[in-house]
C-alpha cells in the first residue's frame, strides 16, 4: 500500500478523536486523524509524524495523519489500511491457496464481516483488526474497550456452529515485534471471546508489516499468545 504526497511533521495536540494539530513546514495545520482509537502512547507532544497531503477540494482538512515514530520504530495508524493489507497478503497466496472467491463486506444474518472467502471445499468468514499498541516488543489489541469487537467474535462463533470456517486476522502495523496478545487489562471480555472462538476451531493470526514513510506492506506471520 503506497502513500503519495508525504510530508514530515511534529505532533502538537489532539483536540478530539478526529483531528490533530501538527506543525508542518513551520506552520500549525489541522490534520484528519485516520484512527479513532486512543493512540495515547503514540500521539504525544513533540512526536515526529508522517502526514499525507490529500489536497482534495471540499475537504475540511488538507492533511491526513498516517504514521508516528515511537523511538526507532515507525508505526502506521491508518485504520483503513489493515483491510487493504490483508487483501494484498491474501492475493500473494502465502496462506490460503486456490481461492475462488474473495468478497469484502459480506453480510451474514445480522452481521457484516470484513471478508468472505471460498475455495473448492472451504467457506470462510474473516474479521480483520489493526494493531498499533506496542509495549516492549509485545503488541496488544484492543487499545480501548470494544464492545463491537466482542460482538464480531461472538458472531463468528455462530458461523462456526453453522458449518463455516472463521478467521480473525490482526494486522500489526509495524515491524520487529515479539508476539501479539489480547489486551486483558483494557478489555478482558475481548480476550475471553477470542479464546472461546479459538476453542471452536477458528484461526487466530497476526501479520506484521514493513512500514516506511511512503508505504506499508504485509510481511510475516507473528506469534499469537491467547493467554
Amino acid at each position: 500500500m503506497i502513500y503519495d504526497n508525504i510530508k514530515k511533521g511534529i505532533f502538537i495536540s489532539r483536540p478530539n478523536r478526529f483531528i490533530a494539530h501538527v506543525e508542518i513546514d513551520g506552520k500549525v495545520e489541522i490534520c484528519h486523524v485516520k484512527n479513532t482509537g486512543r493512540c495515547k502512547e503514540l500521539l504525544t507532544e513533540g512526536a515526529n509524524v508522517i502526514v499525507q497531503d490529500c489536497g482534495h477540494p471540499g475537504r475540511k482538512t488538507r492533511y491526513d495523519l498516517i504514521s508516528v515514530w515511537k523511538g526507532e520504530r515507525l508505526i502506521n495508524i491508518d485504520s483503513q489500511a489493515p483491510n487493504t493489507i490483508f487483501l494484498e497478503w491474501l492475493k500473494s497466496g502465502k496462506y490460503i491457496r486456490n481461492l475462488k472467491l474473495i468478497k469484502p463486506e459480506q453480510k451474514y444474518g445480522n452481521s457484516r464481516f470484513d471478508y468472505y472467502l471460498e475455495t473448492s471445499n472451504r467457506k470462510i468468514f474473516v474479521e480483520v483488526k489493526g494493531v498499533t499498541l506496542e509495549d516492549n516488543g509485545v503488541v496488544l489489541f484492543p487499545d480501548a474497550p470494544t464492545e463491537r469487537g466482542v460482538k464480531h467474535l461472538k458472531e463468528l462463533a455462530a458461523c462456526i456452529d453453522e458449518g463455516y470456517e472463521a478467521m480473525v486476522v490482526f494486522v500489526v502495523q509495524m515491524k520487529g515485534v515479539r508476539y501479539m496478545t489480547p489486551n486483558e487489562r483494557m478489555h478482558p471480555e475481548f480476550g475471553n471471546a477470542l479464546r472461546l472462538l479459538s476453542s471452536k476451531g477458528a484461526k487466530i493470526l497476526a501479520i506484521d508489516c514493513s512500514v516506511t514513510e511512503e508505504a506499508i506492506n504485509p510481511e510475516s506471520l507473528v506469534k499469537v499468545r491467547l493467554t
